[in-house]
């Protein structure tokens, strides 16, 4: 049976303590904290032996969860109690935390009366126990939440002021995407994603909102459902750069994070993205995807070893996107061995030098266009060396090209002002797409 239960903070200061059996003392409350958490190395094993204690222990977060015992009991059913007490205080005031411990202590303590008597477990179904358990647990106040509290209240908005004019009324949206592969040298994909953010700047006047539709699968399948609106969303045409990845109609998107004024409710049910903006620039959303990426580039490197003396590298590389846009900011960067003493280049587009405090070859272009090719060849004179084989690093690739390698299209941007009455035709709106090297690795 179970002699106590005492639950710690990180700095060892006892939030919680409840003891059963009259064996343990208020020395057992010190003894873990001493040899546990301010133990100078941390404990591997879940269960510690002081003085002919058992101390059986668990951590959520920065939350230690002990039962004690000075008898021979079974530890399997200690840390399935343990297991089980942290899952009822969740049911009853979600996250376990020491602001939620000692907002909540006196109903941890109800709930410890009767899951435990005289250190043996009783019923600990969190059904059962909020039967006659009734009291509602004190619950942290979200941040979505609290805005909503803010809004109804006074009326007001955190993040945006009223009073906001401007003689012309421009919003700007940038879509930008980092690519990241790891390409094998026979050109197989091994592991690729990208990481992408919407960043927008506005200068609206008044208190607008703003509604923004993108082709996600969710968004594309409800929107073929309801093929009764016969309207195009492309009728909202934006100035600025488009997306040339045109042939897809939709992209999966993993998972998403939004801004605070983003209306999750409405995203819920509608899929729309639906917001009052703040003023001036900020990160509307940030979204990764694993799937159908299009790599603007593609390296190609064929490393041949002439001896212990000679090397000769030779690198393609490859454009992948519409010849009628445009590449800008490339650099390749290819290792070579730490005993090269020589290396003599050549390349058709561009400046390549060695660096030999880096150990590479650097290889720059300002611009590259559309569904082109270029080469370097390298000749690597080496010094004798007994050491053990070199093992080549992948060539990586920093780049920027415009459009996004995902798919990811803005399908319409409508804004809203119903007080100043100013409507969605007479805002000018800009969107942009940017595509950057994320980390872009070819094994050689």
């Amino acid at each position: 049976m179970i002699g106590g239960v005492f639950i710690y903070n990180h700095k060892g200061e006892v939030l919680i303590s409840r003891v059963y059996r009259d064996d343990i003392g208020r020395n057992a409350v010190d003894a873990f904290r001493v040899n546990v958490i301010h133990a100078r190395q941390q404990s591997r094993f879940p269960v510690v032996n002081i003085a002919r204690t058992s101390f059986f222990y668990t951590k959520r977060s920065n939350i230690w969860l002990c039962a004690v015992a000075k008898q021979n009991i079974n530890a399997a059913m200690v840390f399935e109690f343990l297991n089980k007490m942290i899952e009822i205080m969740q049911s009853y005031f979600g996250k376990i935390s020491e602001e939620n411990v000692k907002n909540n202590f006196v109903l941890i303590y109800e709930l410890l009366d009767e899951i435990l008597d005289f250190g043996y477990p009783q019923n600990s179904d969190t059904g059962v126990l909020k039967s006659f358990i009734t009291q509602q647990g004190v619950r942290p106040v979200t941040r979505e939440e609290q805005t909503n509290v803010t809004a109804a209240v006074t009326g007001q908005i955190g993040w945006r002021r009223e009073g906001i004019k401007y003689r012309r009324n421009e919003l700007f949206l940038d879509v930008i995407e980092s690519v990241n592969l790891l390409m094998s040298q026979q050109g197989q994909v091994l592991s690729t994603h990208v990481a992408g953010r919407v960043v927008m700047k506005s200068y609206l006047s008044g208190m607008p909102e703003c509604k923004f539709g993108i082709n996600d699968k969710i968004t594309v399948d409800n929107r073929t459902k309801n093929s009764t609106d016969s309207t195009n969303p492309n009728n909202n045409t934006t100035n600025g750069s488009t997306n040339p990845t045109t042939t897809k109609t939709a992209i999966a998107i993993d998972d998403c994070q939004f801004h605070q004024c983003v209306k999750l409710s409405k995203f819920e049910s509608e899929h729309s993205i639906s917001f009052i903006p703040p003023d001036g620039e900020f990160e509307l959303m940030r979204y990764r995807t694993t799937k159908d990426i299009s790599l603007p580039f593609r390296v190609i490197p064929l490393v041949r070893e002439i001896g212990r003396t000679k090397m000769e590298v030779k690198v393609v590389v490859k454009s992948n996107f519409k010849p009628t846009l445009i590449g800008q900011k490339i650099e390749i960067r290819i290792p070579i061995p730490p005993n090269t003493c020589d290396v003599q280049l050549l390349c058709m587009k561009g400046k390549a030098k060695h660096k030999a405090s880096d150990n590479a070859i650097v290889w720059k272009m300002k611009r590259m266009g559309g569904m082109k090719e270029s080469q370097l060849s390298a000749e690597i004179e080496l010094t004798p060396n007994d050491k053990k084989k070199w093992n080549r690093p992948p060539i990586s690739m920093n780049f920027e090209v415009p459009f996004a390698p995902s798919g990811f299209k803005v399908r319409y941007l409508k804004v809203f002002e119903h007080k100043l009455n100013y409507s969605d035709s007479e805002t000018i709106k800009w969107v942009r797409y940017i595509g950057k090297s994320g980390l872009y690795e070819t094994r050689s």
